[in-house]
């Protein structure tokens, strides 16, 4: 049949939107255009949420969602910022389950969501962006096209970042959601999946397209890794300093890693994305380890003898840019993905799912006892009790005078240290940013499940927390969060006072407010005893900015932790957005930090670093 008029498609998709929700998803063929056989797929696949930021390389699809949203078959949020969906999109996937569709126009829209997406790509997230592209028939150059007379320079661009694909050819379109359905539901390793939509293929006429090529998400169950359990054993049975590294992948694996340890008599620490994965309070939890680490954390790293690493990428900050073992000779890697499972040498690797393997693994051990010897996890003990006493005198001196504000303020840990406690109290969600914020939240965090803090320390992405907020209005079982900032990060993002307030976002901003990148001061200073264009001059009015924005109530968090307490439970109390600004403290003191304990190959401290990472020769 031709093509038929605007007015008839309409009519036929209000038509099929009605339907869908009375008897569910259609089967069969059916005349449509390709934008609506994109949607009917990702409706498929679960994914009904889209934040959006249209523009003219996407008002085809904008149409098909605004038919279905009156249907009630999606929600669609129209968002100020690409970045800003991005991030909403990924925090609603970690902390909720849900998938979610990021929509951008052609150009620089695309070009700034495909940056934020380095995030879930970093921190295995699963994904949907919608990216409008330059049409097809290369009539010449496109507004916002990367400017080369050629076709295909997105689809490149976004391949160097993760699995892409461009609906050139619309009958593709049920390869390509297969091709999504697989990174953004991967088993181990979910990713951002990038569907390139030339502007003059989204309304295609697709005469007689067969609904059931759209392919559903599978859900893939992997096994237990089929290796030499034997070796490990004896590799465990001759160690005398045990330790177990967990990461992202040991998250939910948290009842074999508790067996393991006492199997074992070994320590865990973890890495600031799997905090929780076994309570902290648990003898052998020795906490974080790293470039900024902490005092048992990097303790255990630096003494054992026997790496037993659970689910992680070993990220330069979270080894110590591969130098955090000096003392491992054997490292028994439990991981997914072979390349991450091989990253060490003198591995013995057991590729497989991280809790299914680990049964495995103890079952083994149990059947030749290792060792009750207790002195490795006393002598690890001891460092903890440090540690919490340096985590306590920060939280009895909680103010200190500060140069910026020119009077006595709050520091950073003690202000952590209290919203934690209230978020603990009142099961909030805390999410933290990046920068110093994130650095002394993550050495400061005590979670006792997994899930009650999201650290983003894949990418530490500044502006990622407030962002995230979003998803407290977006999700189909709303929660309640707490995003830990900083200026530096809230700037990067402060679009979220206006879509927060718009999208329903029930949560709290507490920005803490040095005057300046925190982190990178920090930094320089450690360096090179100077900090240069990190500090700012000017003290800005963040609570009048937020009061500017209809619905976002604007508290001072004062200067003592009982009035940060009575702006957290202020905020608690108000049905919608909340900002809280608290003045904190930089400087030398050293109650003003948590310290820093590893090593990092960055600046001038690299060739030291590599130097004996090389010596090591792990």
């Amino acid at each position: 049949m031709p093509r038929p008029s605007d007015e008839a498609i309409r009519a036929a998709r209000e038509q099929r939107a009605a339907a869908i929700q009375q008897n569910g998803l259609p089967q069969g063929k059916a005349d449509l255009t390709l934008s609506e056989a994109l949607v009917l797929g990702l409706l498929k696949q679960g994914v009904k949420v889209f934040l959006t930021v249209f523009g003219h390389g996407s008002t085809e699809v904008g149409e098909v969602l605004r038919i279905y949203q009156e249907a009630g078959l999606v929600r669609v949020y129209g968002l100020r910022s690409e970045i800003e969906a991005s991030h909403a999109a990924s925090a609603l996937r970690w902390i909720t389950g849900e998938k979610a569709a990021v929509v951008t126009s052609i150009g620089p829209g695309a070009l700034q969501a495909l940056a934020a997406s380095i995030m879930p790509a970093s921190d295995g997230l699963g994904v949907y962006y919608l990216f409008g592209d330059e049409t097809t028939e290369d009539e010449g150059y496109n507004m916002q096209q990367i400017p080369r007379y050629e076709q295909g320079g997105f689809l490149k661009m976004m391949s160097a970042m993760g699995k892409a694909y461009s609906l050139h050819t619309p009958l593709a379109l049920s390869s390509a959601l297969q091709a999504g359905a697989v990174a953004v539901d991967h088993p181990y390793k979910p990713s951002p999946f990038y569907l390139l939509m030339p502007m003059n293929t989204q309304a295609a006429w697709l005469e007689g397209f067969n609904l059931d090529e759209l392919p559903t998400a599978v859900e893939t169950q992997l096994s237990a890794a089929a290796g030499d359990y034997q070796a490990a054993v004896e590799a465990i049975r001759s160690a005398k300093r045990v330790l177990v590294k967990a990461g992202g992948g040991a998250v939910g694996a948290g009842e074999e890693l508790i067996t393991l340890l006492e199997l074992t008599r070994g320590v865990l620490v973890h890495t600031p994305i799997a905090t929780g994965c076994i309570s902290f309070s648990h003898p052998a939890n020795m906490g974080v380890g790293g470039s900024k680490g902490s005092l048992c954390g990097n303790f255990a790293m630096e003494q054992a003898d026997l790496l037993i690493a659970v689910g992680t990428r070993a990220v330069c900050q979270s080894d110590c840019s591969r130098t955090g073992y000096p003392l491992v000779k054997q490292v028994i890697n439990i991981n997914s993905d072979p390349e991450d499972a091989l990253h060490y040498n003198h591995t013995l690797a057991l590729t497989g799912d991280a809790a299914s393997t680990l049964r495995l693994l103890n079952q083994a051990l149990a059947q030749q006892p290792v060792r009750s010897d207790d002195t490795w996890r006393t002598q690890c003990t001891e460092q903890k009790n440090q540690w919490l006493v340096l985590k306590e005198v920060r939280r009895q001196v909680p103010t200190l005078h500060d140069d910026y504000w020119q009077r006595e303020v709050l520091t950073q840990p003690a202000a952590i240290l209290t919203a934690l406690d209230w978020a603990k109290a009142n099961a909030v969600v805390s999410i933290f940013d990046a920068g110093d914020v994130q650095a002394n939240g993550f050495q400061i965090v005590e979670d006792e499940a997994p899930g009650l803090t999201i650290t983003e320390t894949g990418a530490s992405y500044m502006g990622f927390a407030v962002s995230a907020l979003l998803a407290t209005g977006t999700a189909s079982k709303p929660f309640y969060g707490l995003a830990f900032t900083g200026d530096g990060s809230f700037t990067m993002n402060p679009q979220v006072l206006i879509d927060g307030a718009e999208h329903g976002a029930r949560g709290c901003i507490l920005l803490m407010d040095n005057g300046r990148m925190g982190a990178i001061s920090g930094l320089q200073n450690d360096q090179y005893q100077r900090e240069f264009a990190t500090a700012n001059r000017l003290q800005i009015d963040y609570l009048g900015w937020a009061r500017a924005i209809p619905g976002v109530k604007a508290l001072d968090g004062g200067t003592t932790t009982t009035q940060l307490i009575a702006a957290l439970n202020a905020a608690r109390r108000h049905e919608g957005l909340s900002l809280i600004h608290v003045q904190v403290y930089y400087g030398a003191d050293a109650l003003g930090g948590m310290g820093v304990y590893g090593r990092w190959n960055v600046g001038n401290w690299c060739d030291k670093v590599q130097a004996l990472r090389h010596e090591i020769g792990l």
